[in-house]
């Protein structure tokens, strides 16, 4: 590769396509999800009587369901054992309401049986914020002094931010199958119904894919900066 092909590679190119990839992968996730929050359920279950019904079907009373602020905030935390839920989540009673309450209580599920992979991401989390909080500081000290053993060392401290992610894809990819089941068994949705929910269920894992790919191709970027440098 000529030095102008590379320049334009490195500066523009991984850039501008790591940007396409969030971009639409956010655009697919808000139409997925502004068009199923608009569609209730027949049952009209909320996804707190959804997350309700899943939790004690598969013993698990002792976790609680919160309310929490914001938008699309929802999460499940292993740490006090409980799923939360962002309002419109939490009160609603359409098919993206009822689909992603069940998704987060396909979280718990896993804690309880103690899925692999969660407690593989669980074990990176301490690794990951240092990783986060330094690995481009450290890449950038190392250019700017051309101190090109620092950089290296820096680009692979991010590459256990990109494990995390990779790690991250099975567990949520999981949950969702999870989720579809539950939604299923418990009979919270019609059978004409499972479709839709399994269309927002996935669209809403892809967005890991999408930030997989994001942060990929940043190290690549810096990694080939780095590697540039050092042939200087």
């Amino acid at each position: 590769m000529d030095y102008n092909n590379y320049y334009l590679l490195v500066n523009y190119g991984l850039p501008i396509l790591g940007v396409l990839i969030t971009a639409i992968a956010q655009i697919f996730i808000n139409i997925s999800y502004s068009k199923y929050r608009r569609v209730p359920i027949t049952k009209k279950i909320t996804g707190l009587e959804t997350a309700r019904t899943i939790l004690d079907a598969n013993g698990l009373k002792d976790v609680k369901v919160n309310l929490v602020s914001g938008n699309l905030t929802d999460h499940y935390d292993p740490r006090n054992k409980t799923v939360n839920l962002s309002r419109d989540i939490y009160e609603g009673y359409s098919i993206a309401s009822v689909s992603v309450a069940a998704h987060e209580c396909g979280h718990a599920i896993q804690d309880k049986e103690n899925y692999a992979f969660l407690r593989i991401r669980a074990s990176l989390v301490p690794l990951v914020n240092f990783s986060s909080k330094f690995g481009y500081i450290v890449v950038l000290i190392g250019l700017l002094f051309n101190i090109i053993g620092l950089a290296k060392f820096g680009i692979i401290l991010l590459l256990a931010i990109l494990l995390f992610q990779l790690v991250t894809l099975p567990v949520e990819f999981n949950a969702s199958r999870r989720a579809g089941k539950q939604l299923s068994s418990l009979n919270i949705l019609e059978t004409y119904e499972e479709s839709a929910s399994k269309t927002m269920l996935i669209s809403a894992a892809f967005t890991y894919v999408a930030s997989l790919a994001s942060t990929l191709l940043q190290i690549l970027r810096l990694a080939l900066i780095v590697i540039g440098r050092d042939d200087d």
